[in-house]
């Protein structure tokens, strides 16, 4: 029986060159899945095939039964993929509301409730919300890139390193937050991480990431041990 959220065989790269190699995983709804690896093995890479910017040449990527694996970046948004890339990337010159406008666009039809449901997940951003997203810190940044992704009402979120720059008091408040989003909106959520003590506290599952492949799928209990760590990530 399928996941939710079902990657098979999947293959992709840059220029020719591939650099995911047969990568398969299932996440299911309220479920949060964490991809660790070193940096450089594929996990990036990964997260832009899987919302349409690196393309696929070989296998299959499908939400709730619908096949995107070769849809445009912008039909999976709407068939419910929301994204968060490494860095944030929020529009620094526009205000906290009008990012989250421009997150709405994929769903209109429940930004309205969204909105309500965003800023009660992270409430600092009501305090902001007539300030410009580049005036903002690190974090509260974080929590805007999150709740801009959120205001779609995606049915699976993709995390790519979101305690990166950030203190260790507003990791522990984003971490949460995820963990309480994907139990109270039933939203799988892939979160690629290199913070384990996030990933220990937060992932009911782990996947460990090697030249483009999943080579292990240790417990987030075994993430605790700090030569297992080492390992995986090759400190």
């Amino acid at each position: 029986m399928s996941a939710f959220f079902e990657v098979s065989g999947v293959e992709g790269g840059y220029g020719g060159g591939r650099v995911l190699n047969s990568v398969s995983f299932g996440i299911e709804r309220g479920e949060v899945l964490a991809m660790i690896g070193r940096n450089g093995v594929g996990k990036t890479t990964l997260m832009r095939a899987l919302i349409g910017l690196v393309p696929l040449s070989a296998g299959s990527i499908a939400l709730d039964g619908v096949e995107l694996g070769h849809a445009k970046p912008y039909v999976r948004a709407q068939q419910g993929i929301g994204y968060v890339p490494q860095g944030r990337e929020i529009f620094g010159m526009l205000t906290v509301a009008e990012n989250l406008q421009v997150g709405a666009q994929a769903n209109r039809a429940q930004a309205a409730e969204m909105k309500a449901k965003v800023v009660e997940y992270f409430p600092i951003l009501k305090a902001r919300y007539r300030q410009k997203a580049g005036t903002m810190s690190g974090g509260e940044q974080q929590q805007l890139a999150i709740a801009r992704a959120l205001i779609s009402a995606p049915k699976v979120l993709l995390l790519d390193e979101p305690s990166e720059g950030i203190q260790p008091s507003i990791v522990t408040l984003i971490g949460d937050t995820i963990q309480r989003i994907a139990r109270e909106a039933r939203i799988g959520v892939l979160l690629v991480e290199q913070d384990m003590g996030m990933v220990e506290r937060i992932a009911s599952r782990c996947c460990v990431m090697d030249k483009g492949r999943i080579v292990d799928t240790p417990s987030p209990a075994q993430l605790g041990d700090e030569q297992l760590i080492r390992q995986y990530l090759a400190l």
